[in-house]
């Protein structure tokens, strides 16, 4: 997949768990909890979501790296087919 493939991909699993937020804005390298309303449950979701879809595992060491979308596309690029 693309750099912008990989984003898209993210967004899609961010639309479907917070379907209110508009992403529309949403810059690569500002946590995305300060974007738009995601709390740890969310964002849980959103790992479970890539395992489903894209068989990814994240470690929990690894959540850190998920805190922006360029952190996601940086991480899940190379993971993804």
């Amino acid at each position: 997949m693309t750099a912008d493939q990989t984003r898209q991909a993210v967004l899609d699993i961010i639309t479907e768990i917070a379907p209110d937020e508009d992403l529309s804005a949403l810059s690569n390298d500002v946590p995305l909890r300060q974007q738009i309303q995601l709390d740890s449950m969310d964002f849980l979701d959103i790992v479970m979501e890539l395992r489903k879809r894209y068989g990814i595992e994240v470690p929990e060491n690894d959540y850190g790296k998920l805190s922006t979308l360029q952190g996601c596309m940086e991480y899940l690029q190379p993971k993804l087919p």
